[in-house]
C-alpha cells in the first residue's frame, strides 16, 4: 500500500483558498504547474463522475464539496488501485490546511515505476501546486520548491518531442515562394499554458537554439563564403509576415530562398520550411544541407518547447480576482 501526504497552511482564510479547488482541471484552473508538466484536464467542470487525467494517469471524480473537498478514484488497469483526494480545511484565523492525500495499492510494472520515477515526478506536481496555492491567493511562497536533479531529468524525458507531419497548407505558406523545389514540415505538441503567440515560438526556436546548432551554423557562415554563397547574418530569420496564429521567417540569397513558417494551432506548433534554389550553387548547397535538416529543425522545436514550458503557471492579480 502506498499512501503520499502533502500538505501546507496557506496564511488565507479557508473561503479564499478552498474554491481553487473548485477549478482544478479546468481551463481557469490556477493550481495545477503548468505549463510545467502535462496538464490536468477534466472532461467538465468539478463534480461527481467528471472524468480526465494527467499524461497516462487516469481517475474520476468520486466525492466534491464545493469549497473543501475534491476525490478522485484511479480507473482500473493502470497498475494504481486506489484513490486520492485534495481537500481544503480551516487551521486557525485567516489560515488554510491546504491537504493532498493519495493511497493505492501498486500491481505490475507500476511497482518499479513508482519508487524510481513516477512517486519523484508525483512529490513535485504536488509541491509546485501547493507554491501555486499561495501565489493565487498573493501571500508567497516564502520558499518556493525547487526541483533536484533527477527530477529536473524526469522533466526533460517529459517534455514532447518533434515529429514529422504534413507541410501547412495556409494562405502564408502558399504565397510565400514563386516556386518551391522542396518542404518539409515537423510539429511538437503545445502544453496549455504555453503561449499562444507564434512569434514567441519562433523567437523560442531561432534566437535561442542549441549550442551545437549555433557552433554549426557559425562554421556554416565561415565556409560558405569561400564557395560564393552569401552568408545568413542577423537577419537571416527575421519575421516577414505574420497572421495572429502564424508568422513567417525567411531571407532571399544568390543561391536559393527560403521561407519558415511558425504556426501555433490549439495542441501544437507546427514549423514547415519552403525552398526555392535558384543555380548550381543552390543545389549543390541543398544536397548538402538537406539530409541534416530534419535533425537540427527537430532539435531547435524539442528546445524551444523544453524552454517555453519549463515554468511555473503564472497567477496575476486579475486572475485572483475572476
Amino acid at each position: 500500500m502506498v499512501r503520499n501526504v502533502h500538505e501546507r497552511i496557506v496564511p488565507a482564510p479557508v473561503e479564499q483558498v478552498g474554491p481553487l479547488l473548485d477549478r482544478i482541471g479546468g481551463p481557469d484552473d490556477l493550481l495545477w504547474p503548468a505549463p510545467g508538466w502535462r496538464p490536468m484536464v477534466l472532461d467538465g467542470p468539478v463534480a461527481v463522475g467528471t472524468a480526465g487525467g494527467h499524461g497516462s494517469i487516469r481517475y474520476r471524480v468520486t466525492g466534491h464539496e464545493p469549497g473543501r473537498r475534491v476525490a478522485f478514484e484511479f480507473e482500473p488497469g493502470q497498475g494504481i488501485d486506489g484513490r486520492h483526494e485534495i481537500s481544503a480545511e480551516p487551521a486557525g484565523p485567516g489560515r488554510t490546511r491546504l491537504r493532498h492525500v493519495a493511497e493505492a495499492e501498486l500491481s505490475g510494472v507500476m511497482r518499479l515505476a513508482w519508487p524510481l520515477a513516477i512517486r519523484w515526478a508525483h512529490d513535485a506536481v504536488l509541491e509546485e501546486l501547493l507554491d501555486n496555492a499561495e501565489r493565487a491567493v498573493g501571500v508567497g511562497p516564502a520558499r518556493p520548491y525547487r526541483r533536484s536533479a533527477w527530477v529536473r531529468l524526469l522533466r526533460a524525458v517529459e517534455v514532447p518531442r518533434a515529429r514529422p507531419v504534413p507541410p501547412a497548407r495556409t494562405p502564408l505558406v502558399a504565397g510565400a515562394l514563386p516556386r518551391v523545389d522542396w518542404t518539409d514540415a515537423y510539429a511538437v505538441e503545445a502544453f496549455p499554458g504555453t503561449p499562444r503567440d507564434p512569434q514567441a515560438w519562433a523567437d523560442a526556436v531561432f534566437r535561442d537554439p542549441p549550442r551545437w546548432v549555433l557552433a554549426a551554423l557559425g562554421l556554416r557562415e565561415l565556409l560558405v563564403g569561400l564557395v560564393g554563397i552569401d552568408r545568413g547574418g542577423a537577419g537571416a530569420f527575421d519575421t516577414v509576415a505574420r497572421t495572429e496564429d502564424e508568422v513567417l521567417l525567411g531571407a532571399d540569397a544568390n543561391h536559393l530562398d527560403f521561407r519558415v513558417s511558425v504556426r501555433r494551432e490549439p495542441e501544437r506548433v507546427v514549423l514547415t520550411t519552403v525552398v526555392q534554389l535558384h543555380n548550381r550553387r543552390g543545389r549543390a548547397y541543398s544536397a548538402l544541407v538537406r539530409p541534416v535538416h530534419p535533425i537540427v529543425v527537430r532539435a531547435m522545436l524539442d528546445r524551444a518547447a523544453r524552454t517555453l514550458s519549463s515554468g511555473w503557471k503564472a497567477v496575476d492579480t486579475a486572475a485572483r480576482m475572476r
